[in-house]
């Protein structure tokens, strides 16, 4: 429907243009929806969720999986989907519920909205069964049978906050806790939620990253979202923040993005050897293992590796940034070769003021016995020249889910001589 609609304006106007705004960038299937051949064609611009979440734009989201899980392994896939009825039978025994209902009771007394996401209409009854004479709470039920004007009051009270006015009138009564089938995802808006509960098991990073972002949003009530896992989502897609397309030429065994911490329940990124939640200190992986999951760094979220690299060679030069005018500050670019056409880079900021003047001053007492030059140019005329310490070893790091790598640390070789006071500059034009 819209592409005739998008046809028939570019016949009433050849220029028009289209732009599109989502969270959600891929679809299961077809992967991401800006490409070449596609309507939206090109990123104009983005922003990620951890920038979003450090920035205040987003709330914060803690993570733990459910003592006992269902193993998914016999599960078959259609359409790039589990099947959906051996979804609800896997999901749906007396055990697995019954744990699951117990652990969301234990996580959540100090919580005000959770949103339970179930594998069908009678996993969801009975979830709803356990919570509510098991454990003496009750528990909202939505699939899409429920009739518009009860789920629009279920709505209505699982939103409500026990300060709000209306609940302190006495006009709504709290309902804290709501399980839903393949209803409450995308669209549902409510910013109270502080609780998610993943019962149910998907191979779609975008319905995952939905499940999920329906904590997002920021209320005063919560400090963060805390993620129940009882469908190995986590460890399938990897942190939320670093949810991408898969590759459909890939065979599934390859390593997890993600790893449960056994003594806490923790889902942390599967590079760190010690859970930051608990202490608990995973035992050392074979070779093969190591080898494989040190190849999928970069889906990892939050990991951060550091590798040292010999110097095998280093270049100054003057760096004008592309479109700035006249005017504007320059810096010195000093590229480090630490391998057969490798390079990375880094800049220094003479000219400029504050913060990135200390900066530049620090770097460069750390190489240099000659005073501090207030320009680029000047600055790579002592290079040039000899006055800087040569860099021996440099430490890169790499921060999964950000752009650039960037230099941490660098090890340096004796401090030389002062370079000559004339050095780059003609002495006809030396006024003395």
């Amino acid at each position: 429907m819209y592409r005739r609609y998008l046809a028939d304006a570019k016949v009433v106007n050849p220029h028009v243009r289209v732009v599109g705004f989502t969270a959600t960038p891929f679809r299961l299937g077809s992967g991401l929806i800006c490409s070449p051949d596609n309507i939206l064609n090109q990123v104009c611009f983005e922003v990620g969720v951890r920038e979003l979440i450090v920035r205040g734009y987003l709330c914060p989201l803690v993570s733990k999986a459910g003592a006992v899980s269902a193993d998914t392994g016999r599960l078959h896939i259609r359409g790039g989907e589990f099947v959906a009825g051996e979804v609800e039978e896997l999901m749906d025994t007396s055990e697995l519920v019954e744990a699951a209902c117990k652990e969301i009771i234990e996580y959540t007394a100090d919580r005000n909205a959770v949103l339970i996401f179930a594998s069908g209409v009678q996993h969801a009854k009975h979830v709803q069964q356990v919570l509510e004479e098991n454990h003496g709470v009750e528990c909202g039920l939505v699939t899409g049978d429920t009739p518009a004007d009860e789920r629009r009051e279920l709505l209505r009270r699982f939103k409500a906050h026990p300060h709000d006015h209306l609940v302190r009138r006495g006009d709504v009564e709290v309902l804290k806790y709501l399980v839903n089938v393949n209803v409450l995802t995308t669209g549902f808006d409510a910013p109270n939620v502080d609780c998610v509960a993943l019962l149910r098991p998907t191979m779609s990073p975008g319905l995952y990253y939905q499940m999920v972002g329906r904590g997002f949003r920021l209320h005063h009530s919560k400090r963060n979202c805390l993620v129940l896992d009882f469908g190995g989502n986590v460890l399938r897609h990897g942190p939320v923040d670093a949810v991408r397309p898969s590759d459909k030429k890939q065979n599934g065994d390859g390593p997890a993005p993600a790893k449960k911490c056994p003594e806490c329940n923790s889902v942390i990124a599967a590079g760190y050897c010690v859970c930051p939640d608990c202490g608990y200190s995973f035992p050392p992986p074979d070779r093969k293992q190591h080898d494989a999951k040190a190849s999928d760094a970069g889906v990892l979220s939050d990991q951060v590796t550091d590798i040292e690299y010999e110097v095998r060679d280093v270049v100054y030069r003057v760096h004008e940034k592309r479109d700035a005018p006249p005017d504007a500050p320059k810096t010195m670019r000093v590229d480090y070769m630490i391998g057969l056409d490798h390079w990375q880079s880094e800049w220094v900021c003479f000219e400029h003021t504050g913060f990135a003047r200390q900066k530049a001053i620090q770097w460069w007492r750390r190489r240099s016995r000659d005073p501090v030059p207030d320009t680029a140019e000047r600055a790579v005329e002592i290079a040039e020249g000899g006055g800087l310490a040569m860099p021996e070893k440099i430490t890169v790091r790499t921060v999964a889910g950000e752009k650039y790598d960037r230099i941490v640390a660098c090890k340096l070789g004796p401090l030389p001589e002062p370079v000559d006071a004339f050095f780059g500059y003609d002495p006809d034009e030396i006024p003395f």
